[in-house]
């Protein structure tokens, strides 16, 4: 499956917005933690993924995030594609999409689904809507999964191309069951 680098960036965005939730970050033993509890912590998603246009941000905008994010990880969740449809249209029209095209910051032309001063929330909600949006419309919701690791609730889109990959990385939940299945097959073997 080709897909432009723009829709990428945005898939890496809202994989990584929805694995902010407490839910996807749980400590080993400990409590959910919010992966954005203030604005600080958004301040800093907004900069490790240099999302454009970010101005003063506030509680109101924290929040306003944590709906869209909520909203994402039901698409993640959709039983089908036309779930799925409906949930990502309902976004984007929220976010009041105006389509541009934009070279800015070093990028060559690329299209923004944002409109010039939109809110952070509603950036993201068109962004990285239209990047679900292309998943979609491709036959390709499937690839939407969270990690089969049963302590880890990541999101992730599978990318592979036969569409068999299972966990969020294969460094860390992938290598941690392969290795627990190999621990208890060796003790098997020995008793």
């Amino acid at each position: 499956m080709l897909i432009p680098h723009d829709t990428r960036i945005a898939l890496e965005v809202v994989v990584d917005l929805v694995n902010t939730a407490p839910e996807s970050e749980q400590p080993e033993g400990g409590d959910p933690v919010d992966g954005l509890a203030d604005t600080d912590a958004l301040y800093a998603f907004a900069g490790r993924h240099r999302v454009s246009g970010v101005n003063e941000l506030d509680e109101k905008d924290l929040r306003a995030v944590h709906d869209v994010r909520a909203r994402f990880a039901e698409v993640f969740a959709a039983a089908d594609a036309q779930v799925a449809a409906s949930l990502v249209n309902a976004l984007v029209a929220a976010a009041g999409t105006t389509p541009q095209l934009s070279n800015h910051d070093g990028y060559d032309w690329h299209v923004h689904y944002f409109a010039p001063d939109a809110s952070l929330a509603d950036h993201l909600a068109a962004d990285c809507g239209m990047a679900l949006a292309f998943i979609i419309v491709a036959g390709e919701t499937e690839r939407l999964r969270r990690c089969e690791a049963p302590d880890c609730r990541h999101a992730f889109v599978d990318l592979s191309r036969n569409r068999s990959r299972r966990y969020c990385s294969s460094r860390t939940c992938g290598n941690r069951l392969h290795v627990a299945a190999y621990r208890a097959r060796r003790r098997e073997a020995a008793g």
